[in-house]
C-alpha cells in the first residue's frame, strides 16, 4: 500500500481524525464515571487516556516549527503572537464553559469560578466546580504553553543540528517522558493530590510529541539515518495493536480504581507510563499514514469534526451533569451528551472561535505547522541592517 512520504511537510492531516478520536474516548470516559456502564465500565474509563493523546498533538504541533527553524536556520515562531493566538484559542471558550457552569449548576463560590476561569484551580485547595471537572487538563496544557519558547529555545538554540545533537536532545526529551511517573508517584506518596494535576505530571506526555516532531523532520532531512522506527512506519496496524494492548493492560488493578478514589503511588506510576506509551502508539503512525489511513483520518469529515473538538472537551461536563438528572443509564447518558456537547461546540465554532481565529471554513489550519520567515528575508525588510549569517539548511 503507498505511503504519504515523510518529507518537511507543513500539514498532517491524519492528526485532525486523531482528536476526534481522542475527544470521542475522553467524553466516553466521562460518562463511563457518572453511569451504569456495567461490565465495560473498567475499559471505559481508561478512555480518558485520550488526554494523553491530546498532550501528544499538542507537542508535535507546536515544537515542531521551532525544529523545522533550528534545521532551516530561519527564525523561530515569535513568543507574543504564538502566546496570543494560543490565548485566543482556548479562553473564549473556556469562559463561556465557566459562566454556563455558574449559571446551570452554581455548585461553588465566585472565587472558585473565578480560578477555573483563569486555569489556576489546580493550584488551590479545595474541589472543583460541578460541570468543569475536566479542566484540570487544559490547566496542564495552559502551563505547557507559556513554557514552550524557553524549552524550546534550550533545546535548539545553542547547536547546529548535527546527528549528534539531535540525539542528544532526542535523549533528553526520552528522559522527560519519566518526570511524569516520578512526580505523581512522589505525590501521591506524600498526599499532595493538587500538585499531582500541575504539569511536571504530564509533561511526559508533550515530551512524547516533540521527540516524534524532532525524530520526523532530522529523518526527512537525512540528519538521522534509518532505524528500527522507520520499519514500525510500514505496520501501523501493529503499532495501533500495540496501543489497543497497552489500554487493556491499563484497564487492570495494576493502573489503579477505575473512578476518582485514590490510587497507591505505585499504581499511579503505572497508569503514567502506559499512558505515555498509548500517547506514542497512537501518534506515530499518523506522522506518515498509508493512503488509506489518511483518506479515513484527514478526511473533509474528519476536518470538519475536529473544529469542534475542544468545544466538545469543554461543554460535556455541563450537559453530562444536566442530563443524568433524568438518568444514568449509559446508552442514553452517552447518545445525548456527545449530541448536546456536539451541539454546543458547533455553537461555540461557528459564532465565537472561527471568526476570532480567522479559520477557513473547510477547517484547513487542523494539523499544521506554519513555517517560519527566514533570518535573511526578515533581515532584507530592515534596510540599513547587516544580515545574519544564514543557519544550516
Amino acid at each position: 500500500m503507498r505511503r504519504l512520504g515523510m518529507t518537511t511537510q507543513h500539514r498532517f492531516p491524519a492528526l485532525d481524525g486523531l482528536r476526534v478520536l481522542a475527544a470521542l474516548a475522553m467524553l466516553t470516559a466521562q460518562v463511563a464515571l457518572h453511569s451504569d456502564a456495567g461490565a465495560l465500565s473498567g475499559l471505559l474509563s481508561r478512555l480518558d487516556v485520550g488526554a494523553a493523546v491530546f498532550c501528544a498533538i499538542s507537542g508535535f504541533l507546536l515544537y515542531r516549527p521551532h525544529v523545522v527553524a533550528w534545521f532551516e536556520g530561519t527564525l523561530p515562531p515569535l513568543t507574543l503572537p504564538y502566546l496570543r493566538k494560543r490565548a485566543v484559542r482556548i479562553l473564549p471558550v473556556l469562559w463561556v464553559a465557566v459562566l454556563l457552569a455558574a449559571i446551570l449548576l452554581h455548585s461553588a463560590d465566585w472565587s472558585t469560578y473565578l480560578q477555573h476561569a483563569t486555569l489556576t484551580q489546580v493550584y488551590f485547595e479545595g474541589p472543583p466546580a460541578a460541570g468543569l471537572t475536566q479542566l484540570w487538563s487544559l490547566a496542564a496544557i495552559a502551563a505547557f504553553y507559556v513554557i514552550l519558547p524557553a524549552l524550546a529555545k534550550l533545546l535548539t538554540g545553542y547547536e547546529r543540528p548535527t546527528r549528534r545533537s539531535v540525539r542528544w536532545r532526542l535523549s533528553v526529551l526520552a528522559g522527560l517522558t519519566v518526570v511524569g511517573p516520578v512526580w505523581l508517584t512522589l505525590m501521591s506518596a506524600t498526599h499532595h493530590p493538587n500538585a499531582g494535576l500541575w504539569l511536571p505530571g504530564y509533561i511526559g506526555w508533550f515530551a512524547v510529541g516533540m521527540g516524534l516532531a524532532l525524530w520526523q523532520v532530522a529523518r526527512s532531512t537525512g540528519r538521522l539515518g534509518s532505524s528500527a522506527l522507520d520499519i514500525l512506519t510500514t505496520i501501523p496496524g501493529t503499532v495501533w495493536g500495540v496501543a489497543a494492548a497497552l489500554l487493556l493492560l491499563a484497564a487492570t488493578p495494576l493502573a489503579g480504581p477505575y473512578d476518582l478514589s485514590t490510587a497507591t503511588p505505585g499504581q499511579t506510576a503505572v497508569k503514567s507510563l502506559l499512558y505515555t506509551g498509548i500517547a506514542a502508539c497512537v501518534l506515530f503512525p499518523a506522522l506518515a499514514p498509508s493512503t488509506r489511513t489518511a483518506n479515513y483520518l484527514g478526511s473533509r469529515t474528519a476536518r470538519l469534526a475536529s473544529n469542534l473538538t475542544y468545544g466538545v472537551f469543554a461543554y460535556q461536563l455541563i450537559a453530562l451533569t444536566l442530563l443524568a438528572r433524568i438518568s444514568t443509564q449509559f446508552v442514553f447518558l452517552f447518545v445525548t451528551t456527545l449530541l448536546a456537547s456536539i451541539g454546543l461546540a458547533a455553537a461555540s465554532y461557528y459564532t465565537m472561535e472561527r471568526p476570532l481565529a480567522g479559520v477557513r471554513t473547510d477547517g484547513s489550519g487542523g494539523g499544521r505547522t506554519p513555517p517560519s520567515p527566514s533570518r535573511r528575508a526578515l533581515q532584507a525588510s530592515r534596510p540599513g541592517d547587516r544580515p545574519d549569517t544564514p543557519g544550516p539548511a
